[in-house]
C-alpha cells in the first residue's frame, strides 16, 4: 500500500498522540498499521494513505469521512479545532477520554515488570472540562486579508492558526487577546518573522488569576519596542482586568519563548494567584499549573497521602513557586524547598511571606546536590518536569530515609521507569492515581506514592 490509496476501514484504539488506529489489509503481507487522526475507536472511516514507514507496518493517514460514528463522538467546541494543532481529543466525550486516559496509564503499569501489582486508583477528571487554562502563548502573524492575528503555529509549520474563541482558556483570556490585537494593530506593531529576522512582537503571553486580575508579557525580538508604554496604558483602559504588563526581550534565534532582560511597561510584573489556599506570587516566566483547579486536587492528594506530622521534616524537590512546599508547611516542623531556577525560588519565598510560613526555605541549585545536603527528610516530593528525575536525584532522595516519597508526574512514562529505580532503593509504592491535567489532549498527570520497605 502507498501514499494516496484510499482505505475503508475500522478504527480499534487511539495512539498515545490521540490518533485512531486501525489495520488495513495488507495485499499478501501483514496487515498495515494506520495512524488516523480525528477518528475514535469503534467507527468505521474512509482515510487517504499519507506516509508509509520504511521500517514498520505502519503508516499515517488523514481522515476523509466517517462511515459509522462513535457513540462518543461529539461537537468539538472551538472553530480552530483540528488547525491549531492543541486539543486533538474535542471531539471525543470528555468522561470516555478520562476513561481512555485511565485504561493508558494501567496498561502501561501492567507492562512494567516491577510494577505489576501495583494499583491504579481511578482518574481524577477535570471540575472544568473547558475554561480551565490559565494562561495563553499566543503567536502575532497577519493573515491572508493582512489582519492582525494571535494564534498558534499550526502543527509541523510557521502558519498561524487564530485561536480567537478559545474554548478551554479561562474567559478573561479571549477578551484581553481581542482587545490586545486591536491595540497592537492601531499602534503599527509588526510580528516577527523567525525566517526573515525582521519585525518586532515575538509572542504575547497571557496569564489569568483565580479572581479574574491579568499579567500580559510580550516578548519582542529586540530592546527596542516604540510605544511599548502606550500600547499597555491603552490595553489596561480597555481592560481593567489587566494589571500588569511587561515587556520580554529575546534575541536568540531559536524558539525559546523568553529572554532574560525584563521591562515592566505597566503596573505590577507578578501576579498573585492560588492554588487551593495557598497565595501564590506568579512571575513572567513562572511555571505555574495551567489547570489550577486540578492542581489543587492533586497537592490535596499528596497532602492526605503522606499524612503530614508537627515534626516532620519535607523536602521539595523541583518546587517550583512553592505550591505544594507551602501547602505542607503548616503541618510540619521545617520545610525545604529545592529548585533549580533563581527567579522560581524569589517567587517561592515570595509567597511565603504572603501565607505568613516561617518554616520553609526555598534554595536554587542542581537538584542532586541540594537533596544530599540535606541530611535527613521524613517526606519527600519529586515533581520534576517530563524528562524525571536523574538518577543521583532518586539515589540522593531515598538516601534521606523518607517513610514516605511523594512523586507527581507530567510524563508517565519517565515516572514508570523512576519508580523502577525507586523500588531498588528500598521504597514500594503504594498506588497511583492519574489526574486530566490537560482535557481534550492526550496529556496524562499521576500521582505516586511510595512507601519504605
Amino acid at each position: 500500500m502507498t501514499a494516496g490509496t484510499a482505505v475503508n476501514v475500522t478504527v480499534h484504539a487511539l495512539d498515545e498522540e490521540g490518533a485512531g488506529v486501525a489495520l488495513a489489509p495488507g495485499e499478501g503481507a501483514p496487515p498495515l498499521e494506520l495512524r488516523i487522526a480525528g477518528a475514535l475507536p469503534d467507527e468505521v472511516v474512509s482515510a487517504r494513505i499519507e506516509h508509509v514507514s520504511n521500517h514498520r507496518r505502519l503508516a499515517w493517514a488523514t481522515l476523509l469521512s466517517i462511515d459509522t460514528a462513535a457513540a462518543t463522538r461529539v461537537a468539538p467546541a472551538c472553530a480552530a479545532y483540528g488547525r491549531c494543532g492543541g486539543c486533538v481529543l474535542q471531539h471525543f466525550d470528555y468522561a470516555a477520554q478520562v476513561a481512555w486516559k485511565q485504561q493508558t496509564l494501567r496498561a502501561l503499569v501492567a507492562a512494567e515488570p516491577a510494577l505489576q501489582d501495583v494499583a491504579v486508583l481511578p482518574a481524577v477528571a477535570s471540575p472544568a472540562p473547558f475554561g480551565y487554562r490559565n494562561k495563553s502563548k499566543l503567536v502575532p502573524a497577519r493573515d491572508r486579508d493582512g489582519r492582525l492575528v494571535l494564534g498558534a503555529y499550526a502543527p509541523r509549520s510557521h502558519r498561524v492558526v487564530d485561536l480567537a474563541g478559545c474554548a478551554i482558556a479561562q474567559p478573561p483570556l479571549d477578551d484581553v487577546a481581542a482587545a490586545l490585537r486591536d491595540v497592537l494593530d492601531e499602534h503599527g506593531v509588526v510580528p516577527y518573522d523567525e525566517q526573515r529576522l525582521t519585525g518586532t512582537l515575538r509572542y504575547v503571553i497571557l496569564r489569568a488569576s483565580a479572581s479574574g486580575d491579568m499579567l500580559a508579557v510580550l516578548v519582542t525580538a529586540g530592546e527596542a519596542f516604540p510605544g511599548g508604554a502606550e500600547i499597555a496604558t491603552a490595553l489596561a483602559a480597555r481592560r481593567p482586568e489587566v494589571h500588569g504588563v511587561v515587556q520580554n526581550v529575546n534575541l536568540s534565534r531559536g524558539n525559546v519563548l523568553f529572554g532574560p532582560r525584563e521591562v515592566t511597561l505597566l503596573g505590577e510584573r507578578t501576579l498573585p494567584d492560588r492554588i487551593g489556599k495557598v497565595r501564590l506570587c506568579v512571575s513572567p516566566q513562572a511555571f505555574f499549573q495551567t489547570n489550577r483547579d486540578v492542581a489543587a486536587l492533586a497537592y490535596g492528594a499528596i497532602a492526605q497521602a503522606v499524612d503530614p506530622r508537627p515534626g516532620d521534616v519535607v523536602v521539595d524537590a523541583y518546587a517550583g513557586i512553592g505550591g505544594i512546599a507551602l501547602g505542607l508547611a503548616p503541618s510540619v516542623g521545617r520545610v525545604v524547598g529545592i529548585e533549580e531556577h533563581p527567579a522560581a525560588v524569589e517567587d517561592a519565598t515570595v509567597s511565603a511571606t504572603w501565607n505568613g510560613v516561617t518554616n520553609a526555605t526555598f534554595v536554587a541549585g542542581d537538584v542532586a546536590e541540594r537533596l544530599a545536603a540535606v541530611g535527613q527528610a521524613d517526606i519527600v516530593v519529586l515533581n520534576p518536569p517530563r524528562k524525571g528525575c536523574a538518577p543521583a536525584v532518586l539515589d540522593h532522595a531515598a538516601a534521606l530515609g523518607p517513610r514516605v516519597i511523594a512523586y507527581l508526574s507530567c510524563n508517565p512514562e519517565t515516572l514508570l521507569r523512576d519508580l523502577t529505580l525507586l523500588h531498588q532503593r528500598g521504597y514500594r509504592t503504594r498506588h497511583i492515581t492519574p489526574f486530566d491535567m490537560l482535557p481534550h489532549t492526550p496529556h496524562l498527570e499521576a500521582l505516586a506514592v511510595l512507601d519504605r520497605t
